[in-house]
Formats: C-alpha cells, structure tokens, sequence
C-alpha cells in the first residue's frame, strides 16, 4: 500500500508527459479504453465483479438507490463506452488561445487554455465515474487520481486497470490515472492534505461523504452537493406539457441527482392541473406528499412535514407545493433548493425569461424535463458530475471545466517604458 504522499507525487509526476502528450495519443488512449469496455476479454471480468459487489450491497443493506447506481450490465458499458467516444470526438480544449489583442505597447495578449494538473475523484457506488473521471482528466491534460466507495472496490479495480493498461499501451504513466484500492478514510483524508502536489477534489456522492471530504481537505474542493431539483408549473403552462415533464423528471430515473423531489403549482391554475398530474404520478407508483392547499386540491396526497421540502429523496417520492404566484415560487426554490436544476413550465415568454435570469441553479429550463442537467445531454460527451459550486465550474463539468487559463504574450521586441 502506498502512503497518500506517494501516490500524490507519484500523480504529479505523471502530470507532466501527460501535458505534453498530443491529442492524437490522448484519443489512442481514449479509444483503448473504449474497446476493452465491451472486448471478450475485459467485459467478463468487470461484470462478475460487478455482481460481487452488487451482492454485497444488497447483504449490507444498501438503498434501492445506491444500488441501481452501482449497477453495471451489457447495456449500461456499451453507454459507457459511448460517452468515451464522445469525448474522442470533442475539440481538444488545451492550448487553445482565446481574447488575442494588441495592447497599446505593441504586445499582443491572450489566454491559453491549460490542463488543472492533478484532480483527485471522490466518489460513492458509481462504477461509472471510474472510467469517465478517467476520460475527461486524460482527455483534458490531467493526471488524475481515482477513490470510489467500498460498494464497487471490485468493479472499479477491474475499470481501473483497463485506463492503467491503455495509458502505458501509448508510452503515458499509468500513474496518470491512480486508483487507490484502500478505502481507508485515513487514507482520502491524507490525500486531501496534499497540497503542492494535488491541484483539485471534486467529491461526489452523499451529503455526509461531501461534507468529510469539505472539512478535511486543505487543497481546493468543487462540490457535486445534492440534487433538490424543482419542477414549477406557472399558470400559463399546457397541462399535457406539465404532466409528461413532472412525470418524467420524477420517474425516468429517480435515483441520480436530476430527478425532481418537488413539485411548485400555481394556485391559478392548481385546481386544473394537480388533479391530472397526482393521477399521473401516483399511477407511476410514486408517494407523493404535499401542503395543506394542495391537499385541499388533490386529498390522496399525504401531508408534508417541514423537512420534505429539503430532502432529495432519491426514490420515487416527491413533495408538492401550491405557491402564490412565479415570485413566490422563485422564493421557494431560494430557500428549499440546493442551486442543482429548476424548469418552469409556461407559454409566456416574459415569465420563463425572468424564471431564467432570477433562478440560483447550476442549470435553469424552460419547458424541459430536469433529467436534461446532465453532462451528455448538454453535449458534453460525459461529465465529473455537477458542480453546486460556483467557482470555477457551476454545473456539469465537462473537458473545458477541467481547465483553467493562463495569459501568454507574443512580443516582438517591446521593453515596458
């Protein structure tokens, strides 16, 4: 086992060829990892540990949610496999000069896109980061350094080994992207000590793991917080528009963060659209609670206690609120959302424009399911996860939130007078 210093350095040095490496050989690499995603060879293998830490889950008793999360099959690598393509395709961000000008001097000034250096990956039950964390770092320049949860040690480690494998096919360290195979909170919480030498974390998962790796860590952190994502219905909105958006918002996949936990309806239009859409999602099979003027409205719904309206729920459960009027639902979603996703539904122009400009949310629709707030639905090709932090990235994080600029000049003999 190596110490958290050693597998910093180790990364840092690896950082370096890895800057320098071309486009070409980063997509070689890229590609390796995309291929062996669904060989004979390596599929096998990562779907039977897969299924041993599928088994292990469920024997610990781990939510329906962190299950379905951790879950990997046939289908779900060749999507993997897709969204490493994806990133293949993308413009390589680095050493992209943007804003050139000629100063008054005669220097000519711009900035040039240039890798992070070295991100370590926090994360929980999602196999999946291993391999998409490993793509966007390597495609983007980074070293990275790669800590998944307990819950797929085994399934990771057979990722991981495939992204080792592929950079020294193509003459790159495979420290470039280091596993860690100790899931030893001592051990994350000394690689968050690293600073000098690891440039960014980035956890994602559980409010109790993103809080640990907050209070723990003297290197930068970009936080991927929960999703409490709001659907609100202003009273303009289609009813078919709004019930096939809040159903699917919901239910498509109420597992991850962009799933909708709370309904905002409003009252001039409750009394028409609460029926349709109740009936539509407790036809879904999802538990819906409410306030009291919603209750009033739609009386299958449970009462609301205080705490729903901040609970990302993570299941197929939503909480539903009657507001005044689209002040009153931006207010809401002010004081109940965690700045994740919010779409208004509605026919007016003005409304949905001031929803847009005035909503504090990484990702702010109109007429459009949440499930949108995702890095591949938005073109990134595959995403670290979304960043509830405003600086520097504030949403999906993509290949150009991985990195950051630097000014460069190109004189032609100018001294400073």
């Amino acid at each position: 086992m190596h110490s958290p210093s050693e597998i910093a350095k180790a990364a840092k040095a690896a950082s370096r060829p890895l800057r320098s490496a071309s486009t070409a050989t980063k997509n070689a690499v890229l590609e390796r990892i995309a291929g062996a995603l669904t060989s004979t060879a390596s599929a096998g293998p990562i779907l039977e540990a897969n299924k041993r830490d599928l088994a292990a889950a469920r024997d610990n008793g781990l939510a329906p949610a962190m299950v379905d999360r951790l879950l990997l099959d046939d289908q779900r690598l060749l999507k993997l496999q897709a969204a490493v393509r994806e990133i293949i395709a993308l413009p390589d961000p680095t050493g992209a000069i943007s804003g050139l000008r000629t100063l008054p001097s005669g220097i000519d000034v711009g900035r040039m896109a240039i890798p992070l250096g070295v991100i370590l990956m926090v994360y929980e039950s999602r196999p999946n980061v291993t391999v998409d964390a490993a793509a966007l770092c390597l495609k983007a320049g980074n070293a990275v350094i790669l800590r998944g949860g307990k819950e797929a040690i085994h399934t990771n480690t057979a990722l991981a080994a495939i992204v080792g494998d592929a950079l020294e096919a193509e003459g790159l360290p495979r420290a470039a992207a280091s596993f860690v195979d100790n899931t030893d909170r001592e051990i994350l919480y000394g690689l968050l000590q690293q600073v000098g030498e690891i440039d960014l974390a980035i956890p994602r998962g559980g409010t109790t793991l993103i809080e640990a790796v907050n209070e723990h860590a003297r290197v930068p952190v970009i936080k991927h917080y929960q999703g409490i994502c709001h659907v609100f219905v202003d009273e303009t909105a289609n009813l078919e528009t709004a019930t096939a958006i809040t159903v699917n918002a919901k239910t498509h996949r109420p597992g991850v963060c962009n799933a909708a936990e709370c309904l905002l309806v409003h009252q001039a239009v409750a009394g028409e659209i609460l029926p349709a859409v109740v009936k539509a999602l407790t036809s879904a099979g999802v538990e819906l609670v409410g306030c009291e003027r919603t209750r009033a409205i739609a009386p299958t719904v449970s009462p609301a206690t205080p705490q729903d309206f901040d609970t990302e729920f993570l299941s197929l459960k939503m909480a539903i609120a009657v507001v005044d009027d689209d002040d009153a639902a931006m207010d809401f979603i002010a004081l109940h959302g965690s700045q994740h996703t919010a779409t208004i539904i509605t026919e007016h122009h003005s409304r949905a424009m001031r929803f847009m400009r005035n909503v504090d949310a990484s990702c702010v629709m109109i007429n459009a399911s949440t499930r949108f707030n995702d890095g591949g639905e938005l073109g990134l090709g595959a995403e670290l996860g979304i960043s509830t932090t405003k600086l520097h990235a504030y949403g999906p994080m993509g290949l150009e939130e991985l990195c950051t600029k630097k000014f460069v000049v190109f004189g032609h003999g100018e001294v400073r007078r």
